[in-house]
């Protein structure tokens, strides 16, 4: 930017993800895979979060530390998002905080945007 200052990452993903990621993979007997974080309708606010394990990046994905994925159609709807992992007495999980959801469910895997 022309004042010196540096844009916001579109995407970050915390250590703690990136570690549960190289986790899952590794028990999954696929070391080198990555997480794909996509957004699709459905759930009960009209958006959820959908990730999956993949082998490769597609060519136009934004790969974040060499281990997830997101698409460009998504990361329109993650922009400024973290990716985390949460240890919590509902049991462990991926966790996105999404500044650009303005209302989610209960479960926080499903939102909705203004």
């Amino acid at each position: 930017m022309p004042d010196g200052s540096a844009l916001p990452a579109p995407f970050t993903v915390t250590p703690a993800a990136l570690a549960q990621v190289a986790e899952i993979a590794a028990a999954q007997g696929r070391p080198s895979a990555g997480l794909r974080l996509a957004v699709e309708a459905g759930g009960c606010s009209g958006l959820q979060y959908k990730f999956d394990l993949a082998d490769v990046p597609e060519a136009d994905d934004l790969v974040v530390e060499g281990r997830v994925f997101v698409d460009p159609v998504s990361l329109d709807l993650l922009q400024g998002a973290r990716l985390d992992w949460a240890d919590e007495l509902i049991g462990a999980h991926f966790k996105v905080s999404n500044p650009v959801a303005v209302s989610g469910c209960g479960c926080g895997v499903s939102f909705s945007v203004g």
